[in-house]
């Protein structure tokens, strides 16, 4: 594998040509840029998205094709990290920043995926560091971070710090079984596509995928482009064997699968413009991540299988056969609910990548043991499947002498391991290196051919999976949001009611003095319409004197009717019962009556000055005729014009 020095590069977002590689530190960087066309580097530093961030990760795999025909290519590996800072506060604002911010991204591509770790804290914190001197004409602190990556070692020693980014832990609680599904599903190599609104989470689930898979983390020389097979060619198998040495032991087994050779693609993080790589025909497998939605549209084109970070990590297999095959078996499930109980007891929201007791149970290490444990078993179990099958067809010799009596059947073994999953596994090329690397090796007397947690379907298994089922549904949180909600609305509701009592409370203390303003508006109200009644009365009588007829007549005949003063006499006894009995009246209906009196009064008194007009006018008339006597006359006005004519002809 060819070792470069790292570089390190600035990619600008330009308001006119869009990204760009603004300057490379060390001019080898440059060149190393122009001999690879590394013409898409500056969509891969800033991804989709990363505007709408503080701070933005991205990482990324980079072709190199080798210095002449004769050199293979290889893989390098890039890392940016993106900021953005208003351009007022820049010192020195160059002519060609034209909007209210400016947006940068800070490079590194190495040579290996080994210190990742590392090198991201380093990067952004000398990223950081740039965009507070709020000036980016000196670059002084990225020429020292170049030379200090130069004296950094470029391959850390065995065990340390090979696996970063998401924590498995993380990666377990978030996918609970499904994570064994998604690894059995990178043995077969499908076309794996990650979405995620957030680049770096994308990048870094993918990276702990990857990372199961004992020492393929260290041998990605092939992953960034489908053309680079190099590992296949210079592969040998293991002439011997160091059970004291993990390396030697993991070499002698196989390892690590060669899951990205020819046909096959890793990105981290690809955009738009790489998908002509993803629909090449010589593509046949790749697990990239994306932050674009329109993949989404377009996800049974350009996937196998979708896994969405956004969606409560959601997969969504489209391949019937694929769907069948990553079905888990019994023992498949027992061993990942194990595992994912343990890390559900132990977890820390406070602190993810520890368990909460800081105990072995549950740590990192021990969870990348266990999985180590699965794939050396799975991998013991087809090379078994193989030798007995090979045995079987070429001489048909019994199993004891084979040395295999004590193994157990591989048909059970099988059903372990789920049989579909299996059969297309042994199809991949991956599988077909191992083959030819382990063939005659035995590996199966040193690791025994069988599951881990082999064995039938057991009435434990249904418990624990009715557990797990229910535990899934989040009863006890449902419930306690309802408990919660409950106590919400229940304090609400006293709330309410105290506040209605109150009114009423209120309402009661009012109404007393309420009715007696009532009754004494009713009196008042009452007297006022009995002044006006007076009023009336002393009015009537003044026309009485005003008449200059034939007072006396009038006068007889008021007498004979009862006379004005019978008629008052009324008006004030209707008056007077009236004012009694208006306080328990309502005013609307004593003003109503009121207005119906004054009416009727009114009527009366003109139909009585019309009947007086008359008798004065007859009794100007010719001498012969005399005015008629008091006994003629009646008692209500309505019949003055009925007792006239009888009082003429009489006289």
């Amino acid at each position: 594998m060819i070792t470069i020095p790292p570089q390190v590069a600035v990619v600008d977002f330009h308001h006119a040509r869009g990204p760009e590689v603004e300057f490379w530190v060390d001019p080898a960087g440059d060149d190393l840029c122009k001999r690879n066309d590394w013409s898409l580097l500056p969509f891969m530093a800033l991804s989709d998205g990363a505007h709408a961030m503080a701070e933005e990760f991205s990482y990324f795999t980079l072709l190199n094709k080798g210095a002449s025909d004769a050199e293979p290519g290889s893989s390098l590996f890039g890392i940016s990290c993106t900021r953005q800072i208003k351009a007022e506060k820049l010192k020195r604002r160059s002519a060609d920043v034209t909007r209210s911010t400016v947006q940068k991204a800070v490079v590194v591509v190495s040579s290996t995926a080994q210190g990742m770790g590392e090198l991201r804290e380093r990067l952004g914190a000398v990223t950081a560091a740039w965009y507070h001197q709020e000036d980016f004409s000196d670059t002084t602190i990225l020429k020292e971070f170049q030379e200090s990556l130069a004296r950094s070692p470029a391959v850390h020693e065995d065990g340390k710090d090979h696996y970063f980014g998401l924590s498995i832990r993380e990666m377990i609680y978030e996918f609970r079984h499904q994570t064994l599904a998604l690894v059995k599903c990178l043995l077969l190599q499908r076309k794996m596509l990650f979405f995620g609104s957030k680049c770096e989470r994308l990048c870094m689930m993918q990276f702990a995928l990857v990372s199961l898979i004992p020492g393929l983390i260290r041998n990605l020389q092939d992953a960034a482009d489908p053309i680079l097979d190099s590992y296949a060619q210079h592969a040998s198998r293991a002439a011997t064997l160091r059970t004291s040495d993990r390396s030697s032991l993991l070499s002698y087994m196989g390892l690590p699968l060669q899951i990205f050779g020819k046909g096959s693609f890793f990105g981290p993080y690809t955009p738009l413009q790489q998908l002509d790589i993803l629909a090449d025909y010589d593509t046949k497998s790749y697990v990239v991540g994306s932050t674009n939605s329109l993949l989404l549209q377009q996800k049974e084109k350009y996937s196998d299988i979708l896994i969405n970070l956004d969606e409560s990590n959601s997969i969504t297999v489209t391949s019937p056969s694929l769907r069948t095959a990553l079905t888990l078996s019994a023992a498949d499930r027992r061993w990942i609910d194990f595992l994912t109980q343990t890390v559900l007891d132990t977890w820390d929201p406070e602190n993810p990548s520890r368990p909460k007791n800081m105990g072995y149970a549950g740590s990192e290490d021990a969870i990348r043991l266990q999985f180590e444990e699965y794939i050396l078993s799975l991998l013991s179990s087809m090379a078994y499947q193989v030798y007995h099958e090979s045995m079987q067809g070429d001489a048909g010799l019994p199993s004891s002498l084979t040395n295999t009596e004590h193994y157990p059947d591989p048909g059970d073994t099988a059903m372990d391991f789920n049989p579909e999953f299996l059969a297309i596994w042994r199809s991949t090329h991956n599988f077909e290196l191992f083959d030819n690397l382990t063939r005659g090796n035995r590996i199966f007397d040193i690791i025994e051919p069988r599951h881990p947690t082999g064995g039938g379907l057991s009435v434990e298994d249904v418990q624990r999976r009715l557990q797990q089922n229910l535990a899934e549904l989040h009863l006890d949180e449902r419930m306690r949001e309802g408990r919660e909600q409950l106590g919400k609305t229940i304090a609400v509701g006293k709330e309410r009611m105290a506040r209605f009592w109150a009114e009423v409370e209120q309402r009661r203390r009012v109404a007393p003095n309420r009715s007696g303003n009532q009754a004494a508006s009713s009196v008042d109200q009452a007297r006022k319409e009995n002044e006006s009644l007076e009023k009336d009365k002393d009015r009537v009588q003044l026309g009485e004197k005003s008449e200059s007829g034939d007072a006396a007549a009038v006068a007889a005949g008021a007498g004979s009717a009862g006379g004005a003063g019978g008629w008052a006499s009324s008006i004030r006894d209707r008056a007077a019962k009236v004012q009694l009995q208006r306080p328990n009246v309502d005013a609307a209906q004593l003003q109503a009556s009121a207005r119906e009196n004054a009416a009727k009064a009114g009527a009366y008194l003109s139909s009585w000055g019309s009947w007086a007009k008359d008798r004065m006018q007859q009794g100007k008339g010719p001498a012969g005729q005399t005015s008629s006597s008091p006994s003629t006359s009646t008692s209500a006005p309505e019949n003055v014009e009925a007792a006239g004519p009888g009082t003429g002809s009489a006289s």
